[in-house]
């Protein structure tokens, strides 16, 4: 039974290595690629932080404040909210924290009498909403592993056109902000009706600058490219939270499986020790079996052999014949 136990570790301890080495190569993977991530995310807040400061100079300089973009949507009655997960597993409670922080969202809303229009980025948010019957209205898939400004275009048309034309209240994204490689949290950032109007962006004085055409008409061209920004900064965020994620995921499920490796080889080393034991035991007492059995016979062997003159003298006392005479 020994020697079964044995090799049953044996193949759960191969089996572990085998394990061990794809989480150890899916960390080094997840390694490389969120520090290009990291570097996309941080080179793409410039322009973000620059275009609303251009936008809120604008709105400053009496560009036209009724934009489509800019109005507040009183009468909508439907709340839109962009999730943003992974396309694959395997990266910890990254999808996890932004889809309970989204259904929180959902709720909440629900509760105060507004519909909640969903548009899901990522396979995991799609498949979690939909085995819940929650309603999609855009799912879009093959993003987040490497975002591109096009990607932010196809989802920004998602939901751009019907604020646009007063069918949404408002548009939050619902993603995992990164903060650093160590730090990523999951938040939720209302971005429409765009919010403006606090200020330049730039510290200390500003210069008075003159528009051509208009600063309207500059308003109008650069609206569509803030919400494409604000989309593509948030993608990329979330692309770089992801590869964090699963480095981090990667790294405890390669520590673990080699604790796990550890345990097993000393169970294994024990079941073998014990064979070995019992082994040994059946050997000496199989050895001293065989010893007491030779002892008993040495001893019993001179009974049985009585020497001749003596086995004489007892026939002759027993013949009747000879006790006659």
């Amino acid at each position: 039974m020994a020697g079964g136990q044995e090799r049953v570790l044996r193949r759960r301890i191969k089996s572990i290595d085998a394990t061990k080495k794809i989480t150890r190569a899916m960390e080094l993977i997840a390694a490389t690629r969120v520090v290009k991530a990291q570097e996309r995310a941080w080179a793409a807040r410039p322009y973000a932080q620059e275009i609303t400061a251009v936008i809120t100079d604008l709105v400053k300089a009496g560009a036209a404040k009724d934009h489509p973009l800019l109005r507040r949507n009183d009468d909508a009655k439907t709340v839109c909210l962009v999730v943003v997960t992974s396309d694959r597993g395997l990266c910890g409670a990254y999808n996890s924290s932004v889809i309970r922080l989204a259904e929180r969202e959902l709720k909440e809303r629900r509760a105060e009498g507004l519909n909640v229009s969903l548009v899901v980025i990522g396979r995991k948010a799609e498949t979690y909403f939909r085995f819940r019957g929650y309603a999609m209205d855009a799912t879009i898939s093959g993003v987040t592993d490497r975002p591109t400004y096009d990607h932010a275009r196809q989802v920004a048309q998602a939901f751009r056109s019907r604020y646009a034309d007063g069918e949404l209240a408002s548009v939050a994204l619902v993603y995992t902000a990164y903060r650093s490689a160590g730090v990523q949290e999951a938040v939720i950032r209302r971005f429409l009706p765009l919010n403006v109007e606090g200020g330049s962006g730039h510290d200390g004085p500003t210069a008075d600058l003159e528009y051509e055409p208009s600063p309207t008409g500059i308003l109008n061209s650069l609206l569509p490219r803030y919400v494409e920004s604000r989309v593509f900064s948030a993608l990329l965020d979330a692309s770089a939270s992801e590869h964090a994620a699963r480095q981090r995921a990667m790294k405890a499920a390669t520590d673990n499986a080699e604790e796990l490796k550890i345990n097993l080889t000393r169970q294994m080393n024990r079941a073998r020790q014990d064979a070995i034991t019992t082994e040994i035991m059946e050997i000496v007492g199989g050895a001293e079996a065989l010893k007491a059995d030779k002892v008993g016979d040495e001893e019993l062997l001179p009974s049985l052999l009585v020497p001749e003159h003596l086995f004489a003298q007892k026939l002759d006392a027993t013949d009747p014949a000879h006790s006659a005479h």
